[in-house]
């Protein structure tokens, strides 16, 4: 249980750390990477429900145990974004900071699984 308290602790606070700044990055994402942000309602929901997960990870932490069923979930928030990124990587639509991004993700969903797999039942 220790295992999965300190990995959805660290990837909580991860999360939160990369994923704040982006309410105040648009302009500098639309100046290094254009083309400008046409829909910001989609940013700007990205940001909002990644960051959503984010204190989801937290409220596992606390209790993963009684949490358990919410990391099957957060497993599929972490492997949708790599498959989806893989895919547009392979039509060369995102570069490779982007897909970066995915290892990341890639790394904690295993450990996602992991955590599950050795947290007992509430």
């Amino acid at each position: 249980m220790k295992f999965a308290k300190w990995v959805f602790l660290i990837a909580g606070i991860y999360g939160i750390l990369a994923v704040a700044p982006m309410y105040f990055s648009e302009a500098r994402i639309a100046r290094d990477y254009p083309p400008a942000i046409t829909h910001p309602e989609y940013f700007y929901g990205f940001a909002g429900v990644t960051l959503a997960w984010q204190f989801a990870f937290l409220m596992i932490a606390s209790n993963p145990s009684r949490f358990r069923l919410m990391m099957l979930p957060a497993v599929v928030e972490k492997f949708s974004y790599v498959i989806a990124v893989l895919f547009l990587y392979s039509q060369q639509r995102v570069n490779t900071l982007i897909l970066s991004s995915a290892v990341i993700d890639l790394v904690l969903g295993i450990l996602f699984v992991l955590a599950f797999l050795r947290t007992p039942k509430a």
